[in-house]
């Protein structure tokens, strides 16, 4: 998909609340504002596309804590080309695309759970409540137009295993396709990707995530 990742980037912020994004010759920089993640910077390449010398370019430019780069390739790639002071997630996310349509699928709760959609600023949020009225599953979803960036969706462990995780998906995935959006974006876990697929998504390229922790940490 052409601009997948600007797609991405642009459903991200309004998911996150984030600043909008500033354009750079190798992708894109977002001040998120959080103390654990400041700004990231997200390189627009995908895969073999990745250009190292940028990817190298930038990191040696970064001085402070809590600075993140998203780079679409291997962890065991990009972790040889950052320096001192880095630390890199050993597992990939993915970067992972759907085309989306109407879902001919009832969106029902299992018994004794409870189910709730709203939207506010942009985005919905499905909430999966547990018989005791605990959080069971959730999950969010932000249009930007022709694409839909699907953020958080996270079953908690005791819930697993139920269709919830599908449930929070295809509700999610509605809620998108009722806005016109026509494709949606995300970036899964390993975990999740099992599940993604099964509802018909596309990896797309895997995604490295790396934060500075400064050269004396640890």
């Amino acid at each position: 998909m052409d601009g997948v990742v600007q797609a991405w980037v642009d459903g991200w912020v309004v998911s996150r609340g984030a600043a909008p994004p500033q354009r750079e010759p190798w992708g894109f920089t977002v001040d998120v504002g959080q103390i654990a993640q400041v700004s990231r910077h997200v390189f627009d390449a995908l895969g073999d596309g990745v250009d190292e010398q940028a990817v190298r370019k930038v990191a040696d430019g970064v001085t402070g804590a809590g600075v993140w780069l998203k780079v679409f390739q291997g962890p065991e790639t990009v972790g040889n080309w950052l320096g001192e002071g880095w630390w890199v997630d050993p597992e990939p996310g993915f970067l992972m695309t759907v085309p989306l349509t109407a879902s001919a699928h009832r969106t029902v709760a299992p018994h004794g759970y409870r189910l709730r959609t709203w939207a506010v600023g942009g985005v919905t949020r499905v909430l999966v409540a547990a018989p005791d009225g605990s959080l069971a599953a959730r999950g969010q979803v932000a249009p930007t137009g022709a694409t839909a960036v699907f953020d958080q969706i996270e079953t908690v462990a005791a819930h697993q295993r139920r269709g919830l995780g599908s449930l929070v998906m295809r509700t999610l995935q509605t809620a998108a396709s009722a806005t016109g959006a026509e494709t949606g974006v995300l970036a899964g876990t390993p975990a999740g990707r099992g599940l993604y697929e099964s509802l018909g998504w596309h990896v797309e390229a895997p995604l490295t995530s790396a934060k500075f922790v400064g050269p004396d940490a640890g």
